[in-house]
């Protein structure tokens, strides 16, 4: 059975330096037998601006967000997925507020009993992977860090690829290191 490997690519910029390392990355990904699904979260249409703290998601037998708009299927196909590949650049030090809407939601994939203390996840096991890239060098291990923990926390593997002085959109094209990196991380994850 092939891996399922659900790619949120959160840059309003189509053809910019996070589109090309999502490129790369599932060029060394398909060098296996997986099933990619790309997801433009900056361009999905959200009802909410992030998680509303309605807690109904809490109180019902799925895992799933009860906002009815387009994050809410995506949220079921990260449940589905093995792999989780959330790539972004780096804006005043966190991920683009696109896929920081999704991120916040993820909490509709996580049942607590507060009295129990205990938690459970439809993410544990699986593999969670950053894809960040960063004008200069300064701010990506802030970026990187809620992602390290968000999988600790939930079970999950982490991996992460962290691209400083990527320069201005659609630079990174030319990098034939990145490059190579990047497809090495998708052949490693696939």
């Amino acid at each position: 059975m092939a891996k399922k490997i659900l790619i949120l690519s959160a840059s309003p910029k189509k053809d910019g330096n996070t589109a090309m390392l999502v490129n790369w990355f599932c060029k060394g990904a398909r060098a296996k037998d997986v099933e990619i699904e790309i997801v433009l979260a900056a361009f999905l249409k959200y009802k909410s601006n992030g998680c509303t703290s309605c807690r109904v998601c809490q109180k019902i037998k799925e895992y799933e967000c009860v906002i009815d708009d387009e994050a809410k299927p995506v949220l079921k196909k990260m449940a589905e997925a093995d792999v989780i590949v959330m790539a972004t650049p780096l804006y005043f030090f966190g991920p683009s507020a696109q896929l920081k809407l999704i991120f916040d939601r993820m909490f509709s994939l996580f049942k607590w009993d507060n009295e129990a203390k205990t938690m459970q996840t439809v993410l544990k096991g699986k593999t969670l992977v950053l894809i960040a890239s960063a004008f200069e060098d300064v701010g990506l291990e802030v970026l990187e860090k809620p992602f390290a923990l968000t999988a600790e926390y939930s079970g999950m593997k982490f991996k992460s690829l962290l691209i400083p002085n990527a320069g201005v959109s659609g630079t990174i094209k030319n990098d034939a290191a990145i490059r190579e990196k990047t497809i090495s991380l998708g052949r490693e994850i696939g």
